[in-house]
This record gives structure tokens, sequence and C-alpha cells, in this order.
């Protein structure tokens, strides 16, 4: 295609799609590295799980079921809702792009807790919206006046997440509670860490029908690459984003797994009991060292490093040692990485790691 054809194709864009720069190949991580920067949990899933997956390939063939509504019907029984309650996702993610499509209009605005999930920006962006970032403060508490009456007071919905990313940090129920019941705008509270907390909003869902809560079986189910997630509210807002999702927006694998792992989740109790340990040990560990660590309720920590470099600068030492971590972009967090939380031999490579980085760079120190 000729340059002149190319320009031509790309001014046909919509003017909000013209915003956004092509995206380029992104290389896949050595299988050799340690992956501890988007948060994944590491482990095998019970033999029942594994057993669901392998099944469903036998149905490749088949279209995924219509309207997601034995996978729906099983999340509702597991939580104690019903099924109209519920909406199946590829991952919550897609039930978040689908809130932003129903409510949105250009021009509108939407309120996020910041600093949060980065992915809303986007979002907001793609539906010609105003992304209203509002701070926690000092206290680290809920500001519930000033997302009532402050500048979101016009969001069409609030964006929370408990426990929130990247922090880790927990918000108690009653705050939350407290700002639903005081709000007559949707309130979306994404949960997907929430198996690693000691609470959850869910129970208020019969209660509140502008309250939409979001889970994931990424973080602590292990199959984020299977993609399952879920919606959770009323039934007429629940029946609204349903009518727009994209057709057989699962997969069979998916069906499978989401129902296996609703039927086994105590299966998964020895894996939550270790990564809240290792979550702990880590933590010490790290603050041991001369890192702030922020108290996490997550399957990962937020650490601030030692005075006199930034997250960045621990970020490719890490990465030289074959250990992945993240980095958070965003206005006092230069200071911070991100570590997920994973097998015993991942952390302590991790922690092995960060002593010889802090142990070169303290020589290097001492010999200018």
């Amino acid at each position: 295609m000729s340059d002149n054809k190319l320009q031509s194709v790309l001014s046909s864009l919509s003017q909000v799609y013209r915003q956004l720069n092509c995206l380029p190949s992104s290389p896949t991580p050595d299988a050799s590295c340690v992956k501890l920067n988007t948060n994944e949990n590491p482990f095998a899933l019970p033999a029942a799980v594994m057993q669901s997956a392998v099944a469903a390939l036998e149905r490749q063939y088949l279209y995924p079921e219509d309207d997601n509504i034995s996978l729906r019907e099983a999340a509702a029984a597991s939580y104690s809702l019903s099924t109209d309650q519920v909406i199946a996702g590829n991952g919550s993610s897609e039930v978040l792009s689908l809130i932003y499509k129903a409510f949105l209009d250009p021009g509108d605005s939407v309120a996020m807790m910041s600093p949060g999930f980065a992915y809303n920006r986007k979002l907001a962006l793609l539906q010609g919206a105003q992304l209203l970032e509002i701070g926690w403060g000092d206290s680290g508490s809920l500001p519930i006046k000033e997302l009532l009456f402050g500048p979101a007071k016009e969001a069409k919905f609030i964006l929370l997440a408990n426990p929130n990313n990247p922090t880790g940090t927990f918000v108690p129920i009653a705050d939350i509670e407290s700002l639903v019941a005081r709000s007559d705008r949707l309130i979306v509270l994404d949960e997907a860490y929430v198996d690693f907390a000691p609470d959850s909003a869910l129970r208020l869902v019969n209660r509140y029908s502008n309250l939409l809560v979001l889970r994931t079986f990424s973080k602590s189910y292990a199959v984020a690459g299977i993609r399952v997630g879920f919606g959770y509210g009323h039934p007429e807002v629940v029946g609204r984003l349903r009518n727009i999702q994209n057709l057989f927006n699962m997969n069979v694998i998916g069906h499978a797994v989401g129902v296996s792992v609703l039927a086994h989740r105590a299966a998964y109790n020895e894996n939550h009991r270790h990564i809240k340990y290792e979550r702990a040990r880590v933590s010490f560990a790290l603050s041991q060292l001369g890192f702030s660590v922020t108290p996490s309720h997550a399957n990962f920590l937020l650490a601030r490093v030692p005075a006199g470099r930034d997250g960045t600068w621990w970020q490719a030492c890490l990465e030289r040692k074959r250990i992945l971590v993240a980095v958070i972009p965003e206005k006092g967090l230069e200071d911070c990485i991100r570590v997920s939380i994973g097998t015993t031999p991942q952390m302590d490579a991790f922690l092995a790691a960060v002593e010889d980085i802090l142990g070169a760079d303290t020589s290097q120190r001492s010999a200018v």
C-alpha cells in the first residue's frame, strides 16, 4: 500500500480512534524469566478443573452456549443470586468495557479512584468521555463527600477497586455501602483481588440497584489465560449489558472451566493461604532491606524502593537477572515497584536478586 493510500485509510478513522497510535508488537517474555509483573496466579489447576478443560476440547466444533446460561446459573447459585443478576464475560475487562459503552456518550464524564486501573483511561477515550481521577487523600479513606459533591458529582458512574490496584489497599465494606446508599449513580466495584482480602461487598447487590460488582477468575483461581469474569448487579442493568455483548463472547473451555471452578472453590483454599503467607514473608523481607511496603490485601505488593534510585532503575536491574516486576507510571509512584506473589521458589529468587542488586549498588557508590 502506498503512503498516499495509507494516509487515506487512516484519515477515515473516527476522530476518537485517530488519537490512538498503532500498537507495536511486544516481545513474549522468555520462559526462563520469573514473571512477577502482571499479578497472575502461577499454580496448577485442581485436577477436577483441568479435567473439565480437557473434556471441553472434545466439543471444539460446536459454538459456545448462547448467553453463557449454564455459567451464569452456576455463578448465581454459588453466590445466592438469581441468574438474571449475573453477566459472564471474557474476563471482567470485557464487562468493564460494556459498562463504558452502555453508559457514556461523547462529552460525558466518569470518576475513578486514583491511582487505579490504567485501562480505564483508554476506555473513556474510546467513548469520547472524560475520566476524572479522584485521589484517596493522605488518610487513605474513601472520599465520599468529594465523590458525591465535588468534581465527580456529574460523573455518569464511579469506579472503585477493592482491594485497589496498584496499591493493594482495602476499604471497609461499610464505607462502600455508605457511598452506594447516598448516591443515585451507578457504582462499579471491581473485586478482582477479593479472595485475598478480609471481606466482600457482593452481599450488597441485593440491597442496592445502583451497585455493580465485577469479579474475575484470573487472580485467585489461576485461569488468567482462559479469560473468565463476571458482573453482578440489578437484573435491569445486567440485562442491558448482556444485550450488547459480542455473539458467543466466551469459548467452550472458558464455560467449562468457569463452571468447574465454581463447583470446586474449596480446592483453592491452600492456594490462597500460600499467597497470603508469601505476601507477609516477602513484605517483611523487603522492609528489612530498606523498602517501604504498602500493606496489601491482594496477590501483589507495592514497594517504594530505597532512596537514591527509582522504580524504573530497579525494574531494569531485576530484568537483567531474569526477574520481571511492574512499575507504575502514576504521579507519586515513580519510586515504586509492584511485585506479584508467586511460588516460594519464585519469591526466593526475587529476594536474592534484590539483595544482589543492593550489594552491587552499595559497592559502586562506595567506590566513587
